[in-house]
Formats: structure tokens, C-alpha cells, sequence
């Protein structure tokens, strides 16, 4: 059993991997052994980001912006020039637009539509010959989605496209997952609840809208990056292997409990 979450070897490109769950994610693959590149639009952030992780273990940075096709297939190209073989996918880069109903702006959809759901399939489609190249009927290549909580219940605040677009996340998960089980390639989605991260930083900021949330999870608590990088190695593992078409909440116990 002792080899059943070990992931030391195997490559892994990590999307919006300069803050927030993609960080979580990549530095508990860095730490695991894996061969990491991050990515994310800002490129001062990104080299931040993978220096710090590089410290710990394998890590580099390669800039891009997955919101138009052209930057999806440059990434994927940068990628496959450092890493032939892909064992690891791991869409996390996204966006968010809030505004109250009645003036929810064309950009926000626009924006949140071609990040969060397109861009996760353009790149998908444009790593699938290196996700093939490293996939095994016992050991499969691994693409892991991240959706939301607000993909799965209505959310309170007023963030229309993005709870659309991670509802979408989760159904192109599952498609993408009957589609390419025949290649050896599983496709799991993970939806958080609430982490730590820049676009929850204006709640959780505040001590007091800080508590409120919590009390709104069962657990009584906001995500650590362990559990972020904890359910990451069980999909991208041994002990993941058979697990594939599924939309795993880590909320806490929001969806599950209420």
C-alpha cells in the first residue's frame, strides 16, 4: 500500500497555478515528487510562484492565457516542448464577474465563458496526443477539472456566468470522461467550496463575514490547502485509477449535508 498516492515521477501541468487552490494543488504535487509547470497569465506571478515552489522539488513556470484559442494552443505547445509526455492535467484556471441582475454586463459572460469553459477544452483537446502518449490501461492519464460549489447550487451572491460556467464545467467533465475512457484517460472534477484565494479574499478578509461563512459549512471551517492537495493525489494516483465522470465536492459538507 505504500505506493497507492504516490505520484513521484509523473508530469503535470497545473492552470492558475500562481495562487489560490491551483497553488495548493501544484505545491502538493511538487511535494509528492511530480514534475510540475504552472501556469497562469501574469508572468511575474507565475515565475513567483514556481520559484517558491521549486524549492520544494520539481517545478517550473511557463506563462499563458488559455482565454483564446491562439493561447491555448501556445500553451499546450510550451508544455508539450518540456514535457512529451503528460501525465497530469489540471485545469484550475478560471474567472469571475459579479453584478447585480438587471446590469450583468455582455463582457462578463464573455470573459467567464471563454476562460472557465472553453479555454479548459481547447487546451484539454491541445494536450491530448501528450495525455496519450503517457496513458496506461492501469495507470491512466488524469485530467482534473475544477468546477464549484456554486456550479452545483444556486449561490447567493450574484455571479451569473461563473455558477453557469462551472455548472458547464462539471457536464463537460462528464462528456469529456466517455469520450476518452477508451484512451486510458480519466476526467474528474473536483468543486470546491470556500479556500483562501483572491477571489473570496473580500469575505474572508473580514473577521466577521469571515465567520458567517464558516457557519455556513458543516465542518465549521474554510478549506485548508491540504485538502485541496489531498483529493488532487487520490485522483492523479494509483488509489484514483478506476475514478472517472465524477464531480467530487470539498465543501465541507455544503452540498452533501444540506
Amino acid at each position: 500500500m505504500s505506493d497507492l498516492f504516490d505520484v513521484s515521477g509523473k508530469t503535470a501541468l497545473v492552470t492558475g497555478g500562481s495562487r489560490g487552490i491551483g497553488l495548493m494543488i501544484a505545491r502538493g504535487l511538487v511535494q509528492a515528487g511530480a514534475r510540475v509547470i504552472v501556469s497562469s497569465r501574469k508572468q511575474g506571478d507565475i515565475e513567483h510562484a514556481a520559484e517558491q515552489l521549486a524549492a520544494l522539488g520539481d517545478c517550473v513556470a511557463i506563462p499563458g492565457d488559455i482565454s483564446t484559442p491562439e493561447g491555448a494552443t501556445a500553451l499546450a505547445a510550451a508544455s508539450v516542448e518540456r514535457f512529451p509526455k503528460l501525465d497530469i492535467l489540471v485545469n484550475n484556471a478560471g474567472a469571475v464577474w459579479g453584478a447585480p441582475l438587471e446590469e450583468f454586463p455582455a463582457k462578463g459572460w464573455d470573459r467567464v465563458m471563454h476562460t472557465n469553459v472553453e479555454g479548459l477544452f481547447n487546451l484539454t483537446v491541445a494536450l491530448l496526443g501528450a495525455l496519450r502518449a503517457s496513458a496506461k490501461r492501469d495507470d491512466p492519464a488524469r485530467v482534473v477539472n475544477i468546477g464549484s460549489v456554486d456550479g452545483l447550487r444556486a449561490p447567493s451572491v450574484e455571479n451569473y456566468s461563473y455558477s453557469a460556467s462551472k455548472a458547464a464545467v462539471h457536464m463537460l467533465t462528464r462528456h469529456l470522461a466517455k469520450r476518452l475512457a477508451p484512451d486510458h484517460i480519466t476526467v474528474n472534477a473536483i468543486a470546491p467550496g470556500p479556500f483562501e484565494s483572491k477571489m473570496m479574499a473580500f469575505v474572508l478578509e473580514n473577521p466577521e463575514t469571515r465567520e458567517a461563512i464558516e457557519a455556513e459549512v458543516p465542518l465549521g471551517r474554510i478549506g485548508h490547502p491540504d485538502d485541496a492537495a489531498g483529493l488532487t493525489l487520490f485522483l492523479c494516483s494509483r488509489a484514483g485509477s478506476y475514478v472517472t465522470g465524477s464531480v467530487i465536492p470539498l465543501d465541507g459538507g455544503i452540498t452533501g449535508c444540506g
